[in-house]
């Protein structure tokens, strides 16, 4: 028995395999039958406590249709927590535990169906302007700044 810790690296790969298999709507089952591996396996490689290999990282990429790297990224400075700088370790294990639950699922997955370019930034501009509401601000206002949005 390896009773090693898993690494950071692998920790967080894993993390990301679970991630976009719950984004595509995957049971662990279902990716292990497309990799020919137990579900135990996928398990274990979400865990961090087995390491993927390239070539399974790559089946892994293909089967949840992201490029492999995808499951190296993290935020929107990922050089940054590998150098050091600043403290960007809270923000991605936000980010990544709002994603995998069950609204940021849903969110994801109907936010991929808009086609529309103007669309998408339109509404990620309206939900920045209503997390930057605060609570006591009337509904009118906020009311105000999705019309301000719309047109």
């Amino acid at each position: 028995m390896n009773t090693k810790a898993p690494s950071q690296i692998d920790v967080f790969v894993g993390s990301r395999v679970r991630m976009r298999r719950l984004m595509a709507g995957l049971s662990q089952e279902k990716l292990a039958d497309g990799l020919g591996i137990t579900f135990q396996q996928v398990q274990k490689y979400e865990k961090g406590t087995n390491r993927i290999g390239a070539s399974r990282l790559q089946a892994i990429a293909d089967i949840l249709g992201v490029h492999p790297s995808f499951f190296f990224q993290e935020g929107e400075d990922p050089a940054g927590a590998r150098n050091g700088a600043g403290d960007t370790t809270r923000e991605p294990s936000e980010i990544s535990s709002f994603v995998s639950s069950k609204e940021g699922i849903a969110l994801n997955r109907a936010f991929l169906k808009i086609t529309d370019p103007v669309l998408r930034k339109k509404i990620i501009s309206l939900v920045a302007a209503v997390a930057q509401t605060p609570e006591t601000e009337s509904p009118r206002a906020a009311a105000s700044h999705a019309q301000d949005l719309h047109g």
